[in-house]
């Protein structure tokens, strides 16, 4: 195989895990668990927001958001992560993929505190707290494309998937916080400020990351092939940067500047070309399609918890307990299923996702959530009433196998199958994609969908009808290709390299540029 890779590149690709990279995942890991927590923390309080904003005195049942703002509450905030993954994904290959990631945190702090102080009737509550939220959303988009970006582009060959899914593990992290902490504040605070404080304390970590991201170069790869450096110094530029934090060995080479003119002059060609599509044009497409399958059939279960846990027995009615004690039983429903279902599916993620593949755990993935929700779906009357022990484990193996499977690996294989200069835009463009399939499972499944028939029928309707997004999302896996083992230039091809990648078979032993194994 012949390469033209620069030497930096080729030291960071072979360079031993060491302690920096552990730093740069926990920067980029607390940025992505802030971004869990305020998506998610809105199921925790949106049937708070029922009871003391809709509440009628002469029904005897307690106050609920009406479908339209329920949904709207609990799906602003995905409209706006859409628009910010498009945008941050397009302004992180401009600016720089840190000083784009200390932009979204700013966001992200004001706006969760600013979503938080509504005060008013009801329409202004929440009219404001839906603004808030939209621009709250904006800032958490960009967290995905950067994150992932300067994740990849920090780690080496051997183990940047297993960093990869350790980063997106943090969702999970968040989402038990998003239960966790509701929970607890719900036996301190009474309901009108209980919601306030659950979305203001997400401003907390995300201070905290903007903090520790002042130290941090920015990544080496940016630097030396889209930063514009005056003095055409980027090569000694980026060695400096990655000789501050990580102890690499990089053998002068002479001729850097002029691989570096090279480099960039083969890889020159604009998103909106043949040469791209016929490059990559495949891969994105299946990068965007398996995401968005993915997220109509895991944002939209998200949603039906609310008719879910009751059935599971993990919530009561709510006529018999108060507004509070709703909270502490929402919350804990969704701590237990993040917990046990969420939590081991990332776990094992992180530890097979570099000798597995990721490949075969999206197939397996795809596969097995869509056996679980259509065993729920017709089994839905017989689980609920007879069996709700075994309604809880299945419903515990979708959320597994949706870690331990497509929900990781979309998001690991759209940070490495890109060139350096668009590779934020196309995982933001990936991203994108999967936002508008959570906004297809919040407004037009959950709205829809769960409309006809009786309402008695309306989840086992959902189930089905996501069981088959998955398959469609497994025969989607098709068009990417296995990357592990390979460096990001030799999977991007920018190093004008004549290696032939194949497709859609996972690489079970792929060899390094040095010869050594995956």
């Amino acid at each position: 195989m012949v390469s033209n890779n620069l030497a930096l590149f080729n030291a960071m690709d072979g360079a031993p895990t060491q302690k920096y990279h552990f730093t740069v995942l926990a920067i980029t890991g607390l940025g992505f668990l802030t971004t869990a927590y305020n998506i998610f923390c809105i199921n925790s309080v949106s049937k708070l927001l029922g009871r003391i904003y809709f509440h009628d005195p002469l029904l005897k049942r307690p106050g609920t958001l009406p479908q339209y703002v329920n949904n709207l509450v609990s799906g602003v905030a995905l409209t706006g992560t859409f628009c910010g993954q498009l945008f941050f994904g397009w302004i992180g290959d401009r600016i720089g993929r840190k000083k784009a990631y200390a932009l979204t945190l700013v966001i992200i702090f004001f706006c969760a505190i600013f979503s938080g102080v509504p005060f008013g009737p009801p329409g202004v509550v929440i009219g404001v707290l839906c603004l808030f939220r939209l621009l709250l959303g904006f800032g958490l988009g960009g967290t995905y494309p950067l994150c992932a970006t300067i994740m990849s582009e920090y780690s080496n060959r051997k183990s940047r998937g297993t960093f990869l899914s350790a980063l997106f593990a943090m969702q999970g992290v968040g989402i038990i916080f998003s239960g966790l902490i509701p929970m607890v504040l719900s036996k301190i605070f009474h309901e009108n400020v209980l919601w306030r404080v659950v979305l203001i304390i997400g401003a907390l970590p995300a201070a905290l990351t903007l903090y520790c991201l002042r130290k941090m170069p920015e990544t080496a790869r940016y630097t030396a092939i889209i930063k514009p450096d005056p003095r055409n110094d980027e090569a000694r530029t980026a060695l400096s940067d990655m000789r501050r934090v990580l102890n690499i060995d990089v053998h002068e080479d002479p001729d850097e500047e002029q691989k570096i003119t090279k480099f960039k002059a083969v890889n020159s060609y604009p998103i909106l070309s043949n040469s791209f599509f016929e490059l990559h044009g495949i891969h994105l497409i299946g990068s965007m399609c398996s995401w968005m399958l993915l997220d109509v059939a895991f944002y939209s279960q998200n949603l039906t918890q609310r008719d879910l846990f009751p059935a599971m027995k993990l919530t009561k009615d709510p006529i018999t307990v108060n507004s509070v004690e709703e909270v502490y039983q929402q919350s804990r429903a969704i701590f237990v299923s993040s917990f046990f279902g969420t939590i081991p599916g990332y776990l094992f993620t992180v530890f097979l996702v570099d000798s597995f593949g990721r490949f075969i755990i999206q197939l397996v993935g795809f596969l097995m959530m869509s056996t679980c929700m259509l065993i729920m779906g017709v089994n839905y009357d017989y689980l609920k009433d007879k069996n709700p022990a075994l309604f809880a484990v299945v419903y515990g193996l979708t959320f597994f196998f949706a870690n331990f499977g497509p929900n990781s690996t979309t998001f690991i294989l759209a940070a490495e199958l890109f060139p350096t200069r668009m590779k934020c835009l196309c995982h933001g463009l990936s991203a994108a994609a999967g936002k508008l399939g959570a906004m297809v499972g919040t407004f037009v499944v959950q709205t829809y969908i769960l409309k006809q028939g009786p309402e008695s029928d309306r989840p086992k309707h959902s189930l089905m009808v996501l069981a088959f997004t998955n398959m469609l999302g497994f025969c989607c896996t098709f068009l990417v290709t296995e990357t592990k083992g390979l460096s990001l230039e030799e999977l991007s091809r920018e190093d004008g390299g004549e290696n032939e990648i194949e497709e859609t078979q996972p690489l079970m032993s792929c060899q390094g540029t040095d010869g050594t194994g995956s």
